[in-house]
């Protein structure tokens, strides 16, 4: 079980272990007594903090139950042990080979793959492959059509029928104020601008791919985040994993949570600068990395670091957690370090105006160094954008690789951002986007309550779209795609390594596009494929106790 995050920044009487005397503010925490905490039904997070949070915080992360932790570790040995039974077999050609091997000539070369990686590959991934890649031939919205496969070979090979499953209740696509359909104001927008200026625009920005449409689109991002300036990307990833080069490198340092994005962690990598990881979503971890950065300095020379980069998302696509962005911004003051804000599912997705992360909380948008944010998410398109200081702005534009060498963004997808973020604005002249933004809102924490009441582990905090159902086993992890596939609901199941071992998981993305009568046929889907694989495993209330360091979990459970 991930450790609850903790710590505060409190401006009130503290104890010595930075806590608020008479058990009020347990590391982060309320602690009501049980008899309130019976009649709530529920443990909240600190709501004040200090002055900090101006609204309530609450975020769960249920501990695994240990049998279950046991029966998962138990399911993975013997699916190691069946793995090694097969490339036994297979080594004598009693069973047929799959995988890709060398070609006979290359025998003596350095193996090309490694192979733990080969081995996990051909015996535990494949078993539960046709839960992945399926193709589908229609709008992500709502609902979906998915082309039917079959395999013949065990998920080495798929041949399709020729059957569409029409209307599959599409609880998987990051589709959240419901912007990517086929009609409406951003598709006749787009069609528009396609007939003028057409698909591609075969040059960089700085060469002659520099439109009018890019310069309209920056400009509107800035307005759109209060920020000086903005700056877009043709790709998402890139935005991350070409920019963080470009601001830090060697001899600064970067601390970040350590469950970020892959995005930021290959930008990071590529910076050349000193990696430190804290814990997710942590006060008092973050605090004492930038502690020990202030007085050692770097390593060997204890030269002070050129800079201090803190990278943090706003909500974290497997977690379903929210950065607790108040009291990051208060440490990056205190320790004068910069902020980096991913706010790739945040935006448009949080907040009251749908601004994000920092519209959320309520914050100034100038405490943030960075705002980083795609496209690919909320406005139904493609893309991201880096928005701050005119200054940085300017800088990025000279020495972002993403900006030198990239081809511009296409035409028709910048102006399906510009018609939806206008849209969300309340530009267009209507209320459609603040409509979309309450209704995503009222989903996502309807969603959240009816599965909490049916018993399931549900991660994250109340407001974020992302709800990450726990399943644990790997057995669970095929079995409930299929399942839920069968009564025509697509979801998203993720395991190891893209989840910790114990902790695979299926994960729903909300969408302001989902009726009410959309999530009741999910939920009631949802609810039989749970008794039928038994996965409904919440039994107790946790109660984060008072004394608990930032690198210890301690809890007091309390039976339902």
């Amino acid at each position: 079980m991930r450790p609850e995050p903790g710590g505060c920044c409190c401006r009130r009487p503290l104890r010595a272990n930075g806590c608020v005397k008479n058990g009020e503010v347990r590391n982060g925490y309320v602690k009501s007594s049980t008899a309130t905490a019976a009649a709530a039904g529920q443990i909240h997070h600190v709501t004040e903090n200090g002055g900090l949070y101006k609204r309530p915080f609450n975020e769960v992360f249920e501990e695994t139950p240990m049998l279950v932790a046991v029966l998962t570790y138990v399911g993975y040995g013997v699916l190691t042990l069946f793995g090694y039974l097969r490339d036994f077999l297979r080594h004598w050609r009693i069973e047929k080979c799959h995988h890709a091997t060398e070609r006979e000539e290359q025998k003596d070369f350095v193996s090309l793959y490694q192979d733990f990686e080969n081995f996990y590959t051909r015996n535990l991934y494949m078993r539960i492959r046709d839960n992945w890649n399926r193709p589908i031939c229609s709008v992500p919205g709502a609902r979906v059509d998915i082309m039917e496969r079959q395999s013949h070979d065990y998920n080495w090979s798929f041949k399709y029928t020729g059957n569409i499953i029409k209307g599959v209740i599409n609880m998987g696509s990051y589709n959240y104020l419901g912007f990517a359909r086929n009609s409406g104001s951003c598709q006749e927008a787009a069609a528009e601008v396609l007939k003028e200026y057409g698909a591609g625009v075969c040059s960089t920005r700085q060469e002659i791919g520099n439109l009018d449409k890019h310069e309209e689109l920056e400009k509107l991002v800035a307005r759109f985040l209060g920020v000086e300036a903005a700056m877009t990307y043709g790709m998402g990833f890139a935005t991350n994993s070409m920019n963080i080069p470009a601001l830090v490198g060697k001899g600064c340092l970067i601390l970040s949570d350590e469950l970020n994005h892959a995005s930021l962690v290959l930008g990071a990598r590529l910076s050349g600068a000193t990696i430190r990881i804290f814990k997710h979503n942590n006060m008092q971890s973050l605090e004492k990395l930038l502690k020990d950065a202030i007085v050692y300095g770097q390593p060997r020379t204890r030269r002070p670091w050129k800079k201090i980069l803190i990278l943090v998302e706003g909500i974290y696509s497997m977690e379903g957690s929210i950065v607790r962005l108040p009291e990051v911004i208060a440490l990056k003051k205190k320790y004068k370090a910069y902020l980096y804000l991913d706010e790739a599912h945040s935006i448009g997705a949080l907040g009251p105006s749908g601004r994000g992360v920092v519209d959320y909380f309520g914050l100034d948008p100038e405490d943030v160094d960075v705002m980083m944010g795609t496209f690919t998410k909320s406005f139904g398109a493609s893309g991201g954008y880096i928005g701050g200081k005119k200054a940085l702005i300017d800088y990025l534009r000279t020495h972002s690789h993403s900006a030198v060498y990239a081809t511009s963004m296409s035409p028709p997808v910048m102006e399906q951002i510009i018609t939806s973020m206008k849209c969300i604005m309340g530009q267009d002249g209507t209320n459609l986007g603040k409509e979309c933004v309450q209704q995503l809102a009222e989903n996502t924490r309807y969603f959240r309550r009816r599965l909490k009441e049916m018993g399931f582990i549900i991660y994250g905090n109340e407001d974020s779209p992302v709800v990450p159902l726990m399943l644990y086993m790997p057995a669970k992890i095929g079995a409930f795609g299929r399942e839920m596939l069968k009564r025509n609901i697509g979801v998203v199941v993720v395991g190891f390594p893209a989840t910790p071992i114990i902790e695979s998981r299926a994960r729903f993305c909300l969408s302001a596009a989902h009726t009410k009568e959309i999530l009741d046929t999910a939920l009631k889907e949802i609810d039989e494929v749970g008794d039928l694989l038994q996965l409904k495993y919440s039994r107790r209330r946790l109660v984060p106790l008072l004394d608990r360091p930032f690198d210890e979990t301690t809890y007091e459970e309390t039976e339902d």
